[in-house]
């Protein structure tokens, strides 16, 4: 049956199999990784003589979706995209779809690679056209170099983003950083280094041998355990990798890996974090209230600038301390507190304007009422 499917195919939608071909049953839809820009034939599930179990959704589609067929197809394709019927000719498309449908044997014709934005290789296809010599003269000037700043500001956005949860802001701007790690590896695959593929194939491969509790024989009964048994892998790979590269330079510690470009006070939990997970921390948090006590007067003892500065980082360096013992991210906490410094200045400020007078005008203690009332305002808001 599959056969004449094809030749029908052929003959009524100029269907070309040597582009590459997708068969997929209804029923099982949602399971498959479909590709928009190849053609598609959907047959009942007995021509491919299977049997029918449960249709779990593919990792990555399994949202607004979920496990609805018809859904997905429109998540996948234009709404005004043909649908062909086997044997019938009524104009069907995708917004017109229905799960009856589904029942007969389709066919869907591919759509443009740069149409088939919800498909894995949408980006990676407008990327490497983007540099192709007729493309775009700003995405053919860029090198890994001038595009770091870039990536910085899209991490930092969804950062910002992160705030608010799940929402489509959040969405967009996860897929601006995507663009970033899509265009480095086309640069990479234009110098013939790597590529995507190989991108994918090392994270992924390293989620499956850094978590052996969960793909081999490990066990780990809880984050601690994980935590512990992370850092015992990645020695043992640091080990591993410059044993292969003859390398009689020392090994790489844990903290070799923290990249000198992380905001200070991130850089500074990653630190104490894997430090923990090495055994080397506090045993009880008093101790390290203790130590910020300590710090403290050391600033204060401080005799010159240097002594101060050094003596400041020490401290901030112990609060951090304190916020991961807390389950505090110190970054976000600072963040947060700059936002909250923000919103109360502007309040001053406009309860300076209403009175008519310039901050700089106030003195310490009409610039304290000031602040006092921004507070209650914010309380009763």
């Amino acid at each position: 049956m599959l056969d004449a499917l094809v030749a029908e195919a052929r003959l009524r939608w100029g269907l070309d199999p040597a582009n590459g071909l997708q068969v997929a049953a209804g029923e099982s839809l949602v399971g498959v990784p479909l590709e928009p820009s190849r053609p598609l034939i959907i047959v009942p599930l007995a021509t491919l003589h299977a049997s029918a179990g449960p249709a779990t959704a593919l990792a990555g589609r399994n949202g607004p979706a979920g496990g609805d067929p018809v859904a997905l197809l429109r998540r996948l394709y234009p709404g005004d995209h043909p649908v062909g019927r086997f044997g019938a000719d009524d104009g069907m498309t995708i917004a017109s779809l229905h799960a009856a449908a589904l029942a007969g044997p389709l066919y869907i014709a591919p759509i443009a690679p740069e149409l088939a934005v919800a498909g894995p290789w949408a980006l990676p296809w407008i990327s490497a056209r983007l540099r192709e010599p007729d493309g775009c003269p700003w995405d053919r000037e860029q090198t890994h170099t001038s595009l770091r700043k870039h990536l910085l500001e899209e991490a930092y956005e969804v950062y910002d983003a992160l705030e608010g949860g799940a929402t489509p802001t959040l969405a967009g701007e996860l897929g601006d950083l995507w663009l970033q790690v899509v265009l480095h590896a086309q640069l990479a695959a234009e110098a013939g280094i790597f590529d995507l593929a190989d991108v994918q194939a090392a994270i992924a491969a390293k989620l499956v041998r850094r978590h052996p509790h969960v793909f081999g024989e490990a066990v780990a009964r809880s984050a601690s355990d994980v935590n512990r048994q992370w850092e015992r892998i990645k020695a043992d790979e640091r080990a591993e990798a410059a044993a292969a590269d003859g390398d009689t330079a020392p090994v790489k510690g844990a903290l070799d890996g923290i990249s000198p470009s992380m905001p200070a006070l991130a850089a500074s939990q990653e630190m104490q974090d894997r430090a923990a997970n090495l055994g080397y921390d506090w045993p009880t948090l008093e101790g390290v209230l203790d130590k910020v006590t300590e710090e403290a007067r050391e600033l204060r003892l401080a005799a010159t600038d240097a002594e101060r500065a050094e003596e400041f980082g020490d401290l901030l360096f112990v609060l951090v301390n304190v916020a991961r013992r807390h389950g505090i991210e110190a970054e976000a906490a600072v963040r947060a507190a700059n936002a909250k410094f923000r919103r109360r200045f502007a309040s001053v400020e406009r309860g300076a304007a209403a009175q008519g007078v310039a901050l700089r005008d106030l003195d310490f203690d009409a610039l304290d009422a000031l602040w006092d009332a921004a507070k209650a305002e914010e309380k009763t808001a």
